[in-house]
């Protein structure tokens, strides 16, 4: 029998504890809207379920935050539209539904890096930051894919670095950390880039490039980049 969006939200609410709705705060996600269920119990609930690209749509439909998890979990990347994209990304009001959405659905469609180019350009906080969470989750996931969609997107980073809100810089950094980790080649290209912004005006620029390049000339970074060689 398939699962309706109402069975999920009174498992949802059986399920939540005031002390995980208070412990959100800790990690900076809204908790108005939610039920206090951990991403572990989310995750369970989502197996149970399987693929339902309907009941996806059902559930991010309803705005409770743990739903919009579910959604993501057993939402079908086959099924996943352009326009489907945005319509969530509108909706991010958090770097958890953000970055889940981003690393554990999206970059698994066929539209992940036009949309990457596309999201750079928002002006809402996560809307922005999802542009450069996607890139990294495509750097760790798309194997297939090969150095130059990567180092054309590598321009963008920088770009984008002297954006001060904490969560648009902490997602640059990822993708520019995430990116220099894929291969020797863009390894070099992440560290000059690193470099660059390490010596910008920018006290954000500088943050982001002094991180990046500590992160990207660790020893178990370079022995990781030799070993694919």
């Amino acid at each position: 029998m398939a699962t309706s969006a109402q069975s999920v939200l009174k498992w949802l609410a059986r399920t939540g504890t005031k002390k995980v709705r208070d412990g959100m705060a800790r990690y900076a996600i809204p908790s108005e809207h939610a039920f206090g269920v951990s991403v572990g119990d989310l995750r369970k609930e989502a197996k149970r379920i399987g693929r339902d690209h309907d009941l996806a749509h059902d559930l991010w439909a309803t705005g409770k935050y743990e739903a919009r998890m579910l959604a993501i979990f057993v939402a079908d990347p086959a099924l996943v539209t352009p326009s489907h994209m945005d319509h969530w990304c509108r909706d991010f009001d958090s770097w958890a539904l953000c970055d889940t959405a981003c690393f554990h659905l999206f970059d698994r469609t066929p539209h992940a890096y036009r949309k990457v180019t596309i999201w750079a350009k928002r002006r809402g906080e996560f809307q922005k930051r999802a542009a450069f969470a996607l890139l990294a989750s495509l750097a760790t996931h798309d194997k297939a894919a090969d150095d130059p969609q990567f180092s054309d997107l590598l321009p963008l980073i920088e770009a984008h670095a002297t954006d001060e809100r904490n969560f648009v810089k902490k997602a640059v950094n990822w993708a520019l950390r995430g990116v220099g980790e894929r291969s020797t080649a863009l390894h070099r290209q992440a560290v000059r880039i690193a470099s660059r912004l390490a010596r910008s005006d920018d006290a954000t620029a500088r943050w982001i490039g002094r991180d990046a390049k500590k992160q990207l000339e660790r020893p178990a970074v370079q022995a990781r980049l030799a070993r694919r060689k």
